[in-house]
């Protein structure tokens, strides 16, 4: 019975001092969870002197461009050997010949025929001063004669003689010019486009031989908004005011071309249809004949133009995704908090947004855009140094 006390009270000693040590364990402490701090980009704004500038696009056309045709029929003996699609010409240059043999023949009969003709003035301007004479001496002897007739004097005869060496004349000129035409030139320097006759080819007057551009120019139509004509100073009709300078660049796989034109003129009228003005600029030697210009701006290029247009002011530059809701900025405080800030934007572009009222030199704004932005919310700071880092 002593030995069986004696178990029990060592059972209920181990149990006690089991409970005792599980209510002495510490609990386990529940660490905070650190909540991320968004890193954001930001730029510091600068007030600064801002030119407007207008950007838009078209395709590149040729000044002038002519179709080239037949003034007389003939068959086609002789072609130059840059009387091809893409071969380039200067003014005057022969480009092809059309058989001039029976033409040459033309201008010898017209010749001839005035010859005769001349001959034929001559004699009767010859017979009408004997027949002034005759009737001069008629009158001498006798007083009393009456006046004389002008059939008798021969002037009508004369008359007939002088109107026939007028109309053999240019009859003479017709001949010559149609011998001229059979060789077709160059009315500039230019290119051929397209090629529609050759040799021994037969034409008419009036016959198409190729398509023709001159190669001086280039010229651009360009759209632009009733919005964007107010930021430009166009060209005056009077010739008044210099022409706009203008860039245009080309996108030919991972390579950028870049010409630099004039905005010469406005074609005047909105267009009803897209309610956009064109304006035209021009680039002086295309296809770089002069060896000049670098890279060739070929006919049909479509190109992006950037049009310089008035001085804006000083102004702040802010890019256009900085804007939330259009005109609210979110600004950086020194506690690395951002709060949002309305601005009131001046005019904007593709990419940027031109700011006069509501900032200030030095303020810092985020151009990281931010789900849900809550003002005050804390942010870490990648301060760019110049807006150049993010066109």
């Amino acid at each position: 019975m002593k030995t069986w006390l004696i178990s029990i009270a060592i059972l209920a000693s181990a149990v006690g001092g089991a409970f005792v040590m599980v209510q002495t364990r510490a609990a386990p402490t529940q660490t905070e969870r650190e909540i991320p701090v968004l890193l954001v980009d930001a730029i510091e704004a600068r007030r600064e002197p801002v030119f407007f500038r207008v950007n838009t696009q078209g395709a590149v056309t040729p000044r002038t461009e002519s179709n080239l045709v037949s003034e007389v029929s003939g068959q086609i003996v002789e072609v130059a050997s840059n009387y091809v699609s893409g071969g380039f010409f200067r003014k005057g240059e022969l480009l092809l010949r059309i058989d001039p043999r029976n033409y040459q023949s033309a201008l010898k009969s017209a010749q001839a025929n005035v010859a005769r003709v001349q001959t034929q003035v001559a004699k009767e301007n010859a017979l009408a001063n004997f027949a002034l004479d005759d009737w001069k001496t008629l009158r001498d002897l006798n007083a009393s004669a009456g006046p004389v007739s002008d059939l008798a004097l021969r002037k009508p005869q004369l008359a007939e003689a002088i109107a026939e060496l007028t109309s053999a004349e240019a009859a003479l000129e017709k001949a010559q010019e149609d011998l001229n035409r059979t060789s077709i030139r160059a009315p500039y320097d230019g290119m051929v486009q397209e090629k529609h006759a050759d040799v021994g080819q037969y034409v008419n007057t009036g016959s198409q031989l190729a398509l023709i551009f001159a190669t001086d120019y280039a010229e651009i139509r360009l759209p632009i908004t009733q919005r964007e004509l107010a930021l430009v100073d166009l060209p005056s009709a009077d010739g008044s005011s210099l022409p706009l300078p203008v860039t245009l660049t080309s996108q030919a796989g991972k390579i950028q071309h870049t010409w630099q034109g004039l905005i010469v003129r406005s074609e005047g009228v909105f267009d009803s249809a897209s309610r956009v003005l064109y304006v035209v600029a021009q680039v002086e030697d295309p296809y770089n004949q002069s060896g000049r210009n670098g890279e060739l701006l070929r006919i049909g290029t479509f190109v992006t133009a950037s049009i310089q247009g008035r001085f804006g002011g000083a102004l702040f530059t802010i890019p256009r995704h900085a804007l939330q809701r259009g005109e609210t900025l979110w600004i950086i405080d020194e506690q690395q908090k951002i709060y949002p800030r309305d601005v009131q934007i001046v005019s904007t572009d593709e990419e940027y947004a031109y700011v006069d009222v509501g900032l200030t030199n030095g303020d810092r704004y985020t151009i990281t855009p931010i789900d849900q932005p809550l003002p005050g919310m804390p942010v870490r700071v990648n301060t760019l140094p110049r807006l150049g880092n993010v066109r």
